[in-house]
């Protein structure tokens, strides 16, 4: 299953907050695409499926479904600011990257 850092779950919950629904939970996903042949996705959603994993930091709710969550073991999400602000994951699974960060092998 994936973690969040600090500062990951603090943005994360400051988004949620900005959407004016507390009851958002982080959708972690890993669908197949991308330019290295898995691409992450990331989305608010306000349902769980029964066969979610649901895990908590903080006060952010992070759901993935069992399909994604065998690619996130040991995966972390951080936010990073600057000039260069957005989430990151570092997923030790992942053999081979893509340029853009966002897709994987």
């Amino acid at each position: 299953m994936i973690t969040l850092t600090d500062t990951a779950a603090d943005k994360v919950k400051d988004l949620i907050v900005a959407e004016g629904d507390t009851s958002l939970m982080l959708r972690v996903a890993v669908r197949p695409g991308g330019c290295a042949g898995f691409s992450y996705e990331m989305f608010f959603d306000g349902d769980r499926d029964d066969n979610d994993i649901t895990t908590i930091f903080g006060e952010v709710t992070v759901v993935v479904d069992p399909s994604s969550a065998q690619l996130l073991q040991g995966a972390m999400l951080d936010y990073k600011g600057g000039l260069e602000s957005g989430f990151a994951i570092t997923n030790p699974n992942a053999e081979k990257t893509c340029g853009c960060g966002s897709s994987f092998s």
